[in-house]
């Protein structure tokens, strides 16, 4: 009964919410409340605090957070040490990715892995980098995949793979006079840009200020929410875009897009594992041994 109730609070202190928690745990939201009370009871003090319509963490509270994160872990990696002594791995493993790498990168990798591991059950979502990070932070995912260059000191970083970011454009189009373009022809060009939060948009912005470029001098046409929305865009206009070389590949060989060549840009970024700091989750630690492994055959 404490393990359950554990898990009503953890839910609950996560969603901070009672009806939330109730749905994800799918039982009612009176029997959120008894358990929270009951846990409180044992426990001798109020976990939570309602300030209006909202609830939050008590002192206490945030302290049985702390150490209901270090059970579950403990205990998600109990399950993956039996299941290597039955010769198996199982367990649950959410993760977030970006979404570049969400959409192109890691689905086939995902693949592989579910048919090498199928008593892992994998589960993907994507959004920007920072809200991925957002998600560890919540507890949400148990591991990010990100393309920014973030250096959260919450968060550890480990290195994935690199990924080239090009300008291209339709081939229906003539961009600059053939030469590769200059930083004057940047400002001319109109531009297809990712939301401010993603980590493409952050690694061009870096790299723009080596042309002594900031995004205000450049014609931006408009800002996406996805590449697959940029993608589908230019196929319909004169503008262009930076766009991973990994996400226009198809289109570069069916002669859709061209790669246009801007003098002293060169724009290769890394891409990283991330989760949070001090957490030695075993099936993470599976998933990007297994990851590297097979991104180098």
């Amino acid at each position: 009964m404490f393990d359950f109730r554990l898990r009503v609070f953890h839910t609950v202190a996560k969603r901070l919410s009672f009806t939330k928690a109730a749905e994800e745990l799918y039982i009612s939201q009176p029997a959120v409340t008894k358990h929270i009370h009951e846990l409180e009871q044992q426990l001798g003090m109020a976990l939570f605090e309602r300030i209006g319509n909202k609830i939050k963490l008590t002192r206490a509270g945030m302290l049985v957070m702390h150490h209901a994160e270090i059970i579950f872990t403990d205990y998600r990696n109990l399950e993956y040490d039996v299941n290597q002594l039955k010769h198996m791995q199982g367990g649950l493993l959410p993760i977030g990715a970006s979404t570049t790498i969400a959409q192109y990168l890691i689905p086939p990798l995902l693949a592989k892995f579910n048919q090498r591991y199928p008593d892992v059950k994998t589960s993907l979502t994507n959004g920007n980098t920072e809200q991925i990070e957002q998600a560890l932070f919540e507890k949400t995912i148990q591991l990010g995949i990100i393309e920014g260059s973030s250096k959260n000191p919450l968060l550890k970083y480990v290195e994935f793979a690199k990924d080239e970011i090009v300008l291209v454009g339709n081939v229906k189009h003539r961009y600059g006079n053939g030469e590769p373009l200059t930083a004057a022809d940047l400002k001319t060009i109109p531009l297809l840009m990712r939301e401010h939060g993603s980590g493409t948009l952050e690694v061009i912005t870096e790299e723009l200020k080596r042309l002594k470029l900031k995004i205000t001098d450049l014609n931006v046409a408009m800002y996406m929410g996805s590449t697959e929305s940029i993608k589908s865009y230019l196929h319909h206009s004169p503008c262009a875009a930076f766009i991973s070389l990994q996400a226009v590949q198809r289109e570069l060989e069916l002669g859709e897009f061209t790669i246009l060549p801007v003098k002293n840009f060169k724009l290769v970024r890394k891409l990283h594992f991330t989760y949070l700091q001090g957490l030695q989750d075993k099936l993470c630690q599976l998933f990007i041994r297994f990851t590297r492994q097979n991104m180098t055959e």
